[in-house]
């Protein structure tokens, strides 16, 4: 007898999954392997922004759109329901603290998070109505109960004090602001103690002509250069390091909290040492005038910058001037040593260098001319090789007294930045190669090449601007290095050339730390490490440690050391990515409230991201806006997603990534990090 179908055990069916994208206005998407899926807002439940969940597919009447939901067509993306959240994203939530016997709400700062955590007043009842909290969450909102937790810091008592928007910022990340009394007691008794460097083989070099180079408002100095011509020929190009591993000791009490915070974080009104001021700002700070321990690599190489012997030791020097970029690149320009100086007097501001002397600007504007011929020249090897240059603008909210932003100066890259970033990619590359020969245990910076899913769009970057006529898809499908420098090539110059460099960058992997030597994708590079910034960064004093030593042929590195480079590798990389994160929030929070002072008007912008929702808007101070897919009129949009564009069904008009608009400033809403604009 044929057994009956009813009894035949099914597969279950999985739901898709993915992360959701929750707007301000309460709506989400959630791009799984299925597809781009639509939620409604009555449909979250209970996710927040960047939860992983799983969805449902819903119907709706396919006769017409939602009702109020004109940015989803209907067919165009199907709609879902949120029927579990996979993995949080959130543990804790910043927000306002609201009064509300018998509970104190916590409003959240974040506004794509739609839901008050409710919290016991019993439990804070010295908390006053609009301070500013961190609350940790015991549940999470459901169908059927509200999201509750407990405050765990009061961050500030209003939302309106002075710097208090970068406070929140910093709070949510958690990020460690004070140190541990151990710490600061041992960085305190920090001293340079000349006799004792070089009773221990510390080599004195402080004849030598070393110069800083730095932006205007920099407070650490830990690099710094040397360059002379060789009687014989070539050029001994002197790279000079702070040597922070002679003041942080393995396990000491500052390598302790360095270790956990892994990295300084500058966020736009502050900076978040990894090590205490006294070491990071004064002792091991390379400031002009002063004796200061260095880990020192010279680098001889040929008139045509080929590299031929490395040499790494301890070192004494003292820096001789001090430049900021600016003053560099008026030598750089200048006809000679005494109209460079004349040049950089005008660039000169508080703090920003001291005075030199005639014989010392006649040897900054030897060095750095020769320094400049250096760098066009690793530079063009490096391309040669399928190194990557990305061009770049970056913006740097300049604060009042009182935390209030008045004003954005944009940093592009120039050939004073140039100089400095090849001497110390030289740099790191030789320590690299150094420490890999000599099969040292150590951290390195390795960066895997990109995959082929994250490379595919950009083949409707390529088609968009007319790139496929000369840059074949299929190579930069493949991650051919030079078929992506042809992309960059081509965008040099024209208005889409910084879209495009952030197109391509955004597709690359994000480099990392790890215990082993590998291939750096980006700058073509078979090893690689970061050696040259040890004050702000705990990888490069892992590095300082191996080279040490190398240096002195004998087992610094403890066998508890060794055994921690993968935590710290890994930790390392993960604590980088959130220094990133708050940096760049900070900064587009002080740009949207500089750029308030445009509600109302009508800018100029370049689209910088299409989605299926709306499009992403970037102005010339590198602030972003939103313009909602609803408020393109009254037509339904089709998302091309290969092409990057949005096409009306009736109009047939269309937006496309890179297509210059005009915008009207809609609204500039206090601690957002995007404008809300409108078609002009």
């Amino acid at each position: 007898m044929p057994r009956s179908r009813r009894n035949t055990r099914r597969r279950p069916k999985s739901n898709p999954r993915g992360v959701i994208s929750i707007l301000p206005d309460g709506f989400g998407f959630v791009q799984t392997a299925e597809g781009e899926f639509f939620v409604p807002a009555s449909k979250i439940g209970g996710a927040f922004d960047g939860d992983e969940v799983e969805l449902v597919p819903i119907r709706v009447n396919h006769d017409r759109p939602q009702a109020g939901k004109s940015h989803n067509q209907v067919g165009e993306r199907p709609s879902a329901r949120v029927v579990a959240v996979v993995h949080r994203a959130h543990e804790t939530l910043i927000g306002r603290y609201e009064v509300a016997d018998p509970f104190g709400v916590v409003v959240p700062s974040d506004r794509r998070i739609p839901y008050d955590v409710f919290t016991m007043r019993a439990d804070n009842p010295d908390i006053p109505d609009g301070a500013i909290v961190r609350v940790r969450l015991n549940a999470f909102p459901s169908r059927k109960s509200a999201a509750t937790g407990v405050v765990e810091e009061v961050l500030g008592m209003s939302a309106d004090d002075p710097g208090m928007d970068v406070e929140a910022v910093i709070g949510r990340y958690r990020l460690e602001t004070t140190f541990s009394e151990g710490a600061i007691e041992q960085a305190n008794r920090a001293s340079v103690c000349e006799s004792d460097a070089l009773a221990h083989g510390y080599r004195d070099i402080r004849d030598r002509f070393v110069f800083t180079v730095d932006p205007v408002d920099a407070r650490d100095f830990d690099d710094a250069l040397s360059l002379q011509e060789l009687p014989e020929g070539g050029f001994l190009l002197g790279v000079h390091i702070a040597d922070v591993a002679h003041y942080v000791p393995w396990d000491s009490s500052v390598d302790l909290d360095a270790r956990r915070r892994a990295t300084s974080v500058y966020a736009v009104d502050r900076v978040i040492p990894m090590v205490p001021e006294h070491l990071s700002n004064d002792i091991c700070s390379l400031v002009p005038g002063a004796t200061r321990r260095a880990m020192t690599v010279d680098i001889r190489m040929t008139p045509s910058w080929q590299v031929e012997h490395v040499e790494a030791y301890e070192s004494l020097i003292v820096s001789q001037a001090r430049l900021s970029y600016e003053q560099a690149q008026c030598y750089i320009d200048a006809e000679d040593a005494q109209h460079a100086r004349l040049l950089a007097r005008r660039e000169d501001e508080p703090h920003a260098a001291m005075p030199l002397s005639d014989r010392s600007s006649e040897l900054l504007f030897d060095a750095l001319r020769s320094l400049n011929a250096m760098a066009h020249a690793r530079m063009a090897r490096r391309q040669a090789k399928g190194g990557m240059d990305f061009s770049s603008r970056e913006a740097k909210v300049v604060l009042d007294g009182e935390g209030a932003a008045v004003d954005v100066r944009i940093r592009v890259k120039t050939d004073a930045t140039s100089c400095i970033e090849e001497a110390m990619i030289l740099c790191n590359e030789c320590v690299a190669e150094m420490l890999r020969d000599a099969e040292s245990p150590s951290v390195f910076r390795v960066h895997d090449a990109p995959s082929s899913d994250a490379l595919a769009d950009l083949v409707g970057v390529l088609h968009e601007f007319g790139y496929d006529r000369e840059v074949a898809p299929e190579r930069v499908v493949a991650g051919n290095r030079h078929a992506l420098q042809g992309m960059l090539a081509l965008a040099k110059g024209r208005p889409e050339e910084e879209l495009v460099s952030s197109l391509v960058l955004r597709s690359m992997k994000r480099a990392e730390y790890r215990p082993r030597c590998e291939e750096h994708y980006g700058l073509a590079s078979e090893a690689y490490c970061h050696f040259t910034s040890p004050i702000r960064r705990y990888p490069d004093l892992v590095v300082h440690r191996a080279l040490k030593a190398l240096i002195h042929g004998e087992s610094v590195l403890s066998a508890s050391q060794v055994e921690s480079l993968s935590w710290i590798s890994e930790h390392s990389s993960k604590m980088e990515r959130i220094a990133d994160a708050c940096a760049r929030e900070t900064q587009e929070i002080k740009l949207v409230e500089y750029m308030a002072r445009y509600v109302g008007q009508t800018l100029h912008g370049i689209v910088s991201g299409v989605t299926s929702y709306g499009l992403y808007v970037r102005f010339d101070t590198t602030c972003e806006g939103f313009l909602p897919v609803r408020f393109l009129g009254f037509d339904y949009f089709t998302f091309d997603a290969q092409h990057h564009r949005l096409v009306g069904q009736d109009t047939n008009r269309s937006y496309r990534l890179g297509q210059p608009l005009r915008v009207i400033v809609h609204d500039a809403p206090a601690h957002a990090r995007k404008l809300d604009l409108r078609l002009a």
